[in-house]
């Protein structure tokens, strides 16, 4: 499985950072993906939808840590080149965290 694309929507809010999706294999779109900053640096947020209970279920997901880790890692680092895109357009420093 490859990621094939990801498109990053930069928001300017104090915690989430930006919207992701991303297609797999040219064939599967995941929309809804958030990048957040967390206490320990930037994350991402699985598609979740409100249940009636108030709590969150995320609506796709990896299964296992290593796609987790390999997934976010290609996330976080699309999100990184499209801040350093926008700083060198615009001239200014946008915090990445």
């Amino acid at each position: 499985m490859e990621i094939t694309e990801i498109r990053i929507s930069l928001r300017d809010d104090n915690k989430l950072r930006a919207f992701a999706s991303i297609t797999l294999d040219d064939c599967f779109v995941i929309r809804g993906l958030k990048i957040i900053k967390g206490a320990k640096g930037a994350f991402v947020a699985m598609p979740s939808r409100k249940r009636p209970d108030g709590t969150y279920q995320d609506i796709a997901h990896p299964i296992n840590n290593d796609t987790r880790s390999w997934m976010e890692q290609k996330i976080i680092d699309a999100y990184e080149e499209e801040v350093e895109k926008l700083e060198l357009e615009a001239g200014i420093e946008v915090s990445k965290e």
